[in-house]
């Protein structure tokens, strides 16, 4: 588990999806003896909130409870009790919105109420073993698919950001194609095509959006 960066809410509204009825009796009898927890329906999630995904593994009805509860307005995060995961369903898992997750066979209630409260705070957790094949995961996937297209996790190139850094360094789009050796003409291309992906306004938004991203 990681350190918690954030004061936690005393008490932390949990609203618990099970496929099958047993699974989420039995999960909602452990959190409702729990100190600072509120199992509530899912009408019922506000803020501070959090939804808890029970599963044997993740399937297509799993993933589609935890996509709907993450953009759900009261979920303010996703936590994931699951029996088997294998590093397919991991990525999967991660990908629809799950912001922790903890082995059924761990889940004491000590353990749980940690993770709720870890994922409540913005703060992701994985059991050591998840997070290595997860980061490996990570790497493979920039090896083998985005390098080899030229792009990053940010769905910008490298060419893309070389602009945008010397956009925010107060260059005009002449300046910044002589800086490249790029035309003029290929640079406003780049931003246009750029804003026209990530659906920016124009290049100033752009500059804005790559900064606050901590791109450049």
């Amino acid at each position: 588990m990681y350190a918690l960066s954030e004061p936690l809410p005393t008490r932390i509204d949990v609203c618990v999806w099970a496929a099958d009825p047993l699974s989420r009796a039995g999960t909602v009898a452990q959190l409702r003896g729990a100190a600072g927890i509120r199992v509530v329906d899912e009408a019922q999630l506000g803020q501070p909130g959090l939804a808890l995904v029970v599963a044997d593994e993740v399937d297509g009805d799993a993933l589609r409870a935890i996509r709907s509860l993450h953009r759900s307005g009261g979920a303010g995060g996703v936590a994931l009790l699951v029996t088997r995961l294998d590093d397919r369903s991991l990525l999967a898992a991660v990908e629809a919105g799950v912001g922790g997750v903890l082995r059924r066979s761990q889940a004491t209630v000590a353990n749980l109420v940690a993770t709720i409260r870890a994922v409540a705070a913005g703060e992701g957790t994985l059991p050591p073993d998840m997070l290595a094949r997860l980061l490996e995961q990570v790497g493979q996937l920039q090896r083998q698919v985005l390098a080899p297209r030229g792009l990053t996790f940010s769905g910008l190139t490298e060419r893309e950001l070389n602009v945008l850094r010397l956009l925010a360094e107060g260059l005009d789009t002449a300046e910044v194609g002589g800086k490249l050796y790029y035309s003029e003409r290929t640079v406003k291309n780049i931003i246009h095509d750029i804003t026209s992906r990530l659906e920016l306004r124009n290049r100033t938004h752009a500059v804005a959006y790559a900064i606050k991203q901590g791109l450049i």
